[in-house]
């Protein structure tokens, strides 16, 4: 009889770790791997970050830092978040932790009672749904469509609205798709949420600085302000200054619900690494033109992306609007026999079969939430990203050869 919980049988390895134990597998095998599987910039911390860290260290500034948060960087969060959402919240509604994975999931633990229904727009981050079910709660996958670029529409949304419903998890710029929702979009949304009092709303904004058609991506704050009483809004350090070690997220809303996720983070981790917390600070209160110049490369990185993917056979892909992810519809390469008698039946058998004859390493729209497409990451080197996608694109005209 096995010691684990049923509870936690139900939840699997994050599939991008997943990728990365065969990956490295494969690397020790002797293979040369392009792995465009990894959220991850290929940047270095700029150096004025990695500077406040050295000097908090001499300062002395190793010990346990106050749990929620130190004051400095609530402070230079709070500013960030006024500038983001429009809101102004006082220290004490915003907390902040070891990445903001954990800011989601101590607001799941701190709210969801058995049962309770948290609503997933597909495709999603991978962990969403698997954070809802240790915290007892049920995801409701909302299906989204290519043609509107993956985005939630109001009559969908109030369609998988019940009286169970707790949460509506929000994501934009999207992992995997990219996508972005514009001012309307969100008043139309927003409307719907002002119908169903019940329903709170969690905004994972971690790649909100990182757009490339336009400004930043406008937050649901900004044109519903009358929200922010069911609100937690989520962001971080990783993705725009290249921290993604550095393990610093946080979040802001209602004083009672900070509170509770507070209680949650004192008894698992106690708080966030004080020196990262000093290397935080910095990112927030410091120039901030790594930030443009790390958003441009990007673009340029999807820009090159897109000129090669747009011309594989049997592949449809859209432009994202920001974050650092393509994901292609794969689905018209289904179904088919490989050059060397591979069944190529699932998204899965199509990145598997990728990685076996190229070496490129992608991951599976299925564990996304949307079977026949697959996620690539544009987060790697220029020279990375242009010999996964010529290899890429040489597979889809291998396999356009052969009769479906």
């Amino acid at each position: 009889m096995s010691i684990v919980s049923a509870r936690m049988r139900q939840v699997k390895l994050s599939p991008s770790v997943a990728a990365r134990i065969i990956l490295n597998q494969l690397r020790e095998e002797g293979r040369r791997i392009i792995d465009l599987t990894i959220g991850e910039p290929d940047f270095t911390t700029p150096a004025h970050i990695c500077d406040a860290a050295h000097a908090a260290m001499q300062r002395g500034e190793t010990k346990y830092p106050l749990s929620q948060g130190t004051m400095a960087l609530r402070k230079a969060a709070a500013e960030r978040i006024r500038l983001d959402t429009g809101i102004e919240y006082p220290l004490d509604q915003i907390i902040v932790s070891t990445g903001a994975k954990q800011v989601l999931y101590n607001a799941l633990t701190a709210t969801l009672e058995v049962g309770d229904e948290v609503i997933i727009p597909a495709p999603f981050w991978v962990s969403y749904p698997d954070m809802v079910e240790l915290g007892g709660g049920v995801p409701v996958t909302l299906e989204t469509h290519s043609a509107a670029n993956y985005k939630i529409t109001p009559d969908a949304l109030r369609s998988a609205i019940t009286p169970r419903t707790k949460w509506l998890m929000l994501n934009a710029p999207s992992n995997p798709s990219g996508a972005i929702y514009d001012r309307e979009e969100l008043l139309a949304l927003a409307g719907v949420l002002r119908e169903q009092s019940h329903v709170w709303l969690m905004t994972d904004d971690i790649y909100a600085r990182l757009t490339f058609d336009g400004g930043p991506a406008t937050h649901i704050l900004q044109v519903a302000p009358d929200l922010a009483d069911r609100t937690l809004a989520v962001n971080g350090v990783s993705k725009c200054y290249a921290m993604t070690g550095w393990r610093i997220g946080y979040g802001s809303g209602p004083k009672d619900l900070i509170k509770a996720m507070a209680v949650v983070q004192s008894q698992s981790t106690s708080g966030a690494c004080s020196i990262s917390q000093a290397a935080a600070t910095a990112a927030l209160t410091g120039p901030q033109d790594c930030v443009e110049a790390f958003t441009r490369s990007f673009k340029e990185r999807r820009d090159l992306a897109m000129s090669i993917l747009t011309q594989a056979p049997g592949l449809t892909a859209v432009a994202p609007g920001g974050a650092f992810y393509i994901f292609p519809d794969c689905s018209a390469l289904l179904c088919r026999t490989a050059p060397d008698g591979t069944k190529i039946v699932t998204d899965a058998d199509l990145v598997q079969y990728i990685l076996q004859t190229t070496g490129v390493a992608l991951l599976d729209g299925g564990s996304y939430g949307v079977p026949g497409t697959f996620r690539m990451s544009f987060a790697s080197a220029p020279e990375e990203v242009r010999a996964g996608c010529e290899a890429i694109k040489s597979v889809c005209e291998e396999l356009t050869a052969v009769p479906a």
